[in-house]
């Protein structure tokens, strides 16, 4: 079954489901700038818009297209900031 996450104040809101590559996230990121902790690793791609990323222990930010994924180990914070709503896939190792 689906399950729907909001966080927030309901600025990020995602779908969970069991994907063929295990478990996995869609959802929808209102402009604006988030952190967002790990437990797993997790490569996430932009499928809209596009998503400035800070990885942990890097110092610059870095631009993700739509299209493009970029991977976060587990147990980690990392930081991302839109311009424009932008949706994502998640998938969690």
């Amino acid at each position: 079954m689906f399950q729907v996450n909001e966080y927030f104040d309901g600025k990020v809101k995602s779908i969970a489901f069991k994907g063929v590559d295990g478990d996995a996230t869609a959802g929808v990121m209102k402009a604006g700038e988030y952190t967002f902790g790990t437990s797993s690793i997790e490569l996430m791609t932009v499928t809209s818009g596009q998503m400035q990323v800070k990885l942990p222990g890097e110092n610059n930010w870095k631009t993700y297209l739509s299209g493009e994924t970029f991977r976060v180990e587990a147990n980690q914070s990392f930081d991302v900031k839109m311009n424009t709503d932008t949706a994502y896939l998640c998938i969690y190792k």
